[in-house]
């Protein structure tokens, strides 16, 4: 099975927490990887972790306590092949399974599988997943509890005829949308009938290579919405919360870069008619365990609802922050059956926390991906500051997965403290090997718009272009990479003595891993 184990230093008779020794498959990767099985280590648990053979070396596998090999780089042959998961769960006695976020976590199919094989889903039931991951079905359950929603078209037809009526009905601009979309795929702006046959053909085909199903409708566009989301909690018996929310407004075609928490668009009265209308719609479907509820928020203060999302979201550590709740030991916990046991009022808030996403992309080049190997990284560190990373130095950023190295999280007592933690922050991050939006992040924050607090979802549109960056900035960094490159190639010189052996003492000190070739 390729499997490596560690039992750690203790081993399992000094383990205590809720989850007392019970063995929880993370299947997934990277950072979110890492963060799950850091929770399961904290409630007692025994971390299994999967690996594609891109990342047999990667942290989330030296953190486990066992690790099993998926198969080949290809996402569909490793980390979307649901018949290897499953096997690997019954030969890894595995009791509880966490999807993460991304590949399996929005899948009402594959949790049922999972359920169907004796083991607890951690996440929502299948069914409710089923219904909010329809997009046209989330907004039929959000206006049966008299949620406002975006205006728009039930499914659309093959019939092109039928997408120019309710265009005209709705008024240019117009998204066109995949019912069982998400993360800005099968989606197209069309600013007027003349584009909406070419926009249309290209949702279909995208939502049906992304998501397996063409289905399409068409929502009005909102002018310069604030995109808000509340977080929620609901456990088995009943019980709901909402932790607040957070503004992801920065986000370049739907995709978002920065979010922070709380909104600086939200007054006290608001913040509480948001969350309480997200409370309403998670009773309403039955929902249990986390899931994030998304709003648009026009610049009346009107809100609507927009979609809801059946997992965890990158973006969780914001809210962990400022409420001190870990998110995912309640995931597990409320996997496991226990109460919610927070009052139901209003979280305190507490100071203000930044997430920014640290991505391999270049931002001068239209944020294209950059694949490489990580031939050095630093992360910072100091008060307020955490990093969330799914990567060491030497290994390889490939094209097979998202660019995601890590998230930069920072806490401050007010927004502008975080802002400040988060500069700093940014001028000790070192990455190189390959092209990251470290850079681009630092500019952003910098922005007096961004200081003011004056977002909304075509923010990146309207500031940042080619020659954003200062050219200084950029000058100094490929000198840093340059030196960086005439040192690697210093020390592939055979003439260059090898380092060393390590130190026997260090090797008896570190953790067995069997199985390793």
């Amino acid at each position: 099975m390729g499997t490596s184990r560690s039992r750690g230093i203790g081993g399992r008779s000094q383990r205590r927490g809720l989850l007392a020794g019970r063995r929880v498959l993370v299947a997934n990767r990277g950072e979110i990887a890492c963060r799950i099985l850091r929770a399961v280590r904290d409630e007692g648990g025994l971390g299994i972790a999967v690996y594609s053979d891109a990342d047999r070396l990667a942290p989330h596998v030296r953190l486990a306590d066992e690790a099993h090999r998926l198969g080949p780089a290809p996402v569909v042959e490793s980390y979307l092949d649901a018949g290897r998961l499953l096997e690997i769960a019954r030969h890894a006695r595995v009791e509880l399974l966490h999807p993460g976020y991304g590949f399996f976590a929005e899948n009402a199919d594959f949790a049922r599988d999972v359920e169907r094989a004796g083991i607890l889903w951690v996440g929502p039931p299948p069914e409710a997943i089923r219904t909010m991951g329809d997009k046209l079905e989330a907004r039929r359950a959000a206006l049966a509890i008299g949620l406002p929603i975006v205006p728009g078209s039930p499914a659309l037809p093959e019939d092109p005829s039928a997408a120019l009526t309710e265009a005209a009905r709705l008024g240019y601009p117009v998204l066109i949308k995949a019912a069982f979309g998400g993360g800005g795929k099968g989606m197209r702006l069309c600013a007027g009938p003349g584009e909406l046959q070419s926009s249309l053909e290209m949702a279909r085909r995208e939502s049906q290579r992304a998501f397996g199903a063409s289905t399409v409708y068409i929502e009005k566009v909102i002018a310069r919405p604030r995109h808000v989301e509340v977080q929620v909690l609901a456990d088995l018996h009943g019980n709901a919360i909402h932790l607040g929310e957070r503004d992801c407004s920065i986000q370049r075609r739907h995709q978002k870069l920065l979010e922070e928490c709380p909104s600086p668009g939200l007054d006290s009265r608001l913040r509480e008619k948001m969350g309480s209308a997200a409370v309403a719609l998670v009773e309403r479907i039955g929902y249990a365990n986390a899931g994030t509820v998304e709003f648009l928020c026009d610049r009346e203060g009107t809100f609507h609802f927009l979609e809801m999302n059946t997992r965890l979201q990158v973006e969780h550590p914001v809210t962990e922050m400022v409420t001190g709740i870990d998110i995912v030991r309640r995931q597990l916990r409320i996997a496991l059956g226990e109460r919610l046991g927070i009052r139901r009022e209003s979280p305190r808030l507490r100071g203000h926390a930044l997430e920014c996403r640290i991505n391999a992309e270049d931002p001068e080049k239209g944020f294209v991906p950059s694949v490489g190997r990580i031939d050095s990284i630093h992360l910072p560190q100091g008060p307020g500051i955490r990093n969330d990373v799914g990567f060491v130095r030497g290994m390889r950023i490939t094209p097979h997965y998202d660019p995601l190295i890590g998230k930069l999280i920072v806490w401050g007592e007010d927004r502008e403290m975080a802002i400040r933690r988060a500069q700093r922050a940014l001028h000790e991050y070192r990455i190189a090997g390959v092209r990251t939006n470290i850079l681009f992040h630092r500019w952003l924050l910098a922005h007096p718009r961004f200081r003011n607090a004056d977002l909304d979802t075509g923010f990146l549109e309207e500031e940042f272009g080619p020659g954003s960056i200062p050219q200084a900035e950029n000058e100094t960094t490929a000198i840093i990479a340059a030196a960086l490159a005439a040192y690697r190639g210093s020390a592939r010189d055979p003439r260059i003595e090898a380092p060393a052996a390590p130190s026997p003492w260090k090797t008896l000190a570190r953790p067995r891993l069997r199985g390793w070739r």
